[in-house]
């Protein structure tokens, strides 16, 4: 198995922080070269490991953001 690859190009912010120092954070990042993407995923102190996460290209991010905003303004919720 080949080894993956990544570049993290702009850190946006933390969104959670657990007790051992791993980070939840919003990061541009590039994974093997490929053009960079959103993504969301824990990350040890160190950035030298990773949890499992999610990416998005800018058109997913924008339709996130909608969908965000409309789930937080819903009074159901």
């Amino acid at each position: 198995m080949a080894d993956i690859t990544f570049d993290i190009l702009k850190a946006y912010g933390v969104i959670s922080e657990e007790k051992g120092g791993w980070k939840k954070e919003l990061n541009l990042v590039s994974w093997n070269g490929r053009n960079p993407k959103l993504d969301i995923r824990d990350w040890s102190p160190e950035h030298d490991k990773m949890g499992k996460g999610v990416t998005f290209t800018r058109e997913e991010a924008e339709k996130l953001a909608e969908m965000l905003n409309t789930a937080l303004g819903d009074p159901a919720d």
